[in-house]
């Protein structure tokens, strides 16, 4: 039932984010090199500050606007470009079961100062599972890639649409796993404690970053992070981190300081090096940010 409910999902939503995707190539050309590197040389200390290198702006979408593209509204965090013409990639950060945009503000401003436009959306219901999710994340970029293309929208000289990943935390983290399915040309996933019905992804072509917590009851790794993980191609470029000793909420705004450092710091090494396809953050997604936090690291597939 569950097999046949997902294989209706995916038509609908796969349409969607290729909309997203054409939508895209129609904005920006294809830079001349894949190397979409900016601001400083990586380090553990630029990455466990409060903020990144840039300073960010916020434009809000409302709720009314939004129901077109089935999902709930959204604030987009984007940085202040340094430069003329400096652009930078699009990431959609997926909520968990009852939360909202306020949950994980802090994550998102975080993430977009060091780079990157970062789309924090709300669910048309804050119960919706996780394919639901996936669907109204795929509206979610599709609605910024045509406010973007439209140009009224404060962000769009700095949006490069041609470059997008999802992020989510629990069911939102379940969320961007079946995001990736649908839509192959997503650059990057970050699934923040994982929550899904379905267990196998194999179908994801996305280089995957699963960050898991130890102790973590609502979505145990045994039979979340851990086999979600598992499923993912061995030709993948793929990683599961695990934080050591932390609960489900690690990744909310009830975590303490040093659990919103771990997370962020991991979000953004991973974008860095897949997104921005920035190798000098090669080593810190390799196990450069383990500064003794993390009761497994494990990095494979590059």
């Amino acid at each position: 039932m569950r097999t046949r409910r997902l294989a209706q999902w995916l038509s609908p939503a796969r349409a969607a984010f290729t909309t997203v995707a054409l939508a895209a190539a129609c904005l920006s050309a294809p830079a001349i090199a894949a190397d979409y590197a900016k601001g400083p040389a990586p380090t553990v200390a630029l990455l466990t500050a409060p903020a990144g290198p840039y300073q960010t702006a916020t434009y809000k979408i409302a709720t009314a606007d939004a129901k077109a593209f089935n999902y709930g509204g959204a604030t987009v965090h984007y940085p202040v470009a340094k430069a003329p013409g400096e652009t930078f990639g699009v990431v959609v950060m997926v909520p968990g079961f009852l939360a909202f945009q306020a949950v994980y503000d802090w994550l998102v401003s975080r993430v977009a100062s060091h780079g990157f436009v970062v789309v924090n959306m709300d669910t048309v219901g804050r119960g919706d599972y996780p394919d639901e999710r996936a669907e109204q994340a795929a509206g979610a970029l599709r609605h910024v890639v045509s406010l973007a293309q439209g140009g009224t929208a404060p962000y769009a000289p700095v949006a490069d649409t041609s470059r997008r990943a999802v992020m989510g935390n629990s069911m939102g983290g379940g969320a961007s796993l079946s995001a990736a399915v649908a839509d192959p040309t997503l650059k990057a996933v970050v699934a923040l404690q994982p929550w899904h019905t379905t267990k196998s992804f194999t179908g994801v072509a996305s280089p995957t970053l699963v960050v898991a917590c130890e102790k973590d009851s609502i979505a145990p790794n045994k039979s979340h992070s851990d086999v979600f993980y598992n499923s993912l191609s061995a030709a993948l470029p793929r990683a599961e981190i695990e934080m050591r000793g932390a609960g489900h909420l690690c990744a909310t705004f009830l975590a303490t300081a040093a659990q919103k450092t771990t997370m962020a710091k991991s979000s953004v090494a991973w974008l860095k090096r897949f997104l921005d396809n920035d190798m000098r953050y090669d080593a810190m997604v390799k196990g450069g940010i383990d500064q003794g936090e993390f009761s497994r690291f494990v990095v494979q597939g590059f």
